[in-house]
């Protein structure tokens, strides 16, 4: 039986930035793929992963993601890069994730950086019962202990949860501990799924 819904934020409640990435990678002259690369390689290690668990400060990032840009090949300004990220607000997904709450518990499991105080996104805290946030909490997607954290804070079991995600990378070791899964690829497609699963419409 499902009792909770979590969902990712970036590419599922938000817009996805890889379409922006790729507008970059054209204008600077990079190769397709270019940057989601970089942040495929060595994730656990690089810049990225280690800004996404608060290892290191913005600043010092930016410096890091550069060089690792540079050693790849590539020439990129990394500011330029993060601003990509904010993507715009998927009504149809808001909606969902509202009438998944007023029967399941629900949570956002995003992993995210920290540029200053508040830098929360306005508005996480009052659409969700929970937010795990991989700059808070010191560890990320797709750390199995990342999913570990959401289940205690709802006090589920993985298999009575359904997640969505639109990397796979991040719904396989959620679906090994025995949740649900869907990949967000077509959003409309998504909450047809999600509605399959929990048994009620989202719109």
């Amino acid at each position: 039986m499902i009792r909770a819904a979590l969902f990712d934020f970036g590419g599922v409640v938000l817009s996805s930035p890889f379409e922006a990435f790729a507008r970059y990678e054209a204008v600077q002259g990079l190769p397709p793929g270019f940057l989601r690369g970089l942040n495929a390689t060595n994730p656990d290690t690089n810049a990225w992963a280690r800004l996404e668990r608060s290892e290191v400060l913005f600043e010092e990032f930016c410096l890091l993601y550069e060089e690792e840009a540079a050693q790849a090949g590539g020439s990129i300004d990394a500011r330029q890069v993060m601003a990509l990220l904010a993507g715009e607000l998927r009504p149809a997904m808001v909606q969902a994730v509202k009438r998944c709450r007023e029967r399941l518990k629900t949570a956002c499991l995003t992993n995210n950086f920290v540029t200053g105080p508040g830098s929360r996104r306005i508005g996480m805290d009052e659409m969700f019962d929970a937010v795990i946030e991989s700059s808070r909490v010191g560890v990320r997607k797709p750390d199995p202990r990342f999913y570990t954290l959401a289940c205690e804070m709802l006090e589920i079991e993985p298999s009575e949860a359904v997640f969505l995600d639109d990397l796979g990378v991040n719904l396989k070791p959620a679906r090994e501990m025995g949740m649900t899964t869907i990949k967000v690829e077509d959003p409309d497609i998504a909450i047809k799924a999600l509605e399959e699963v929990v048994g009620f419409s989202l719109s």
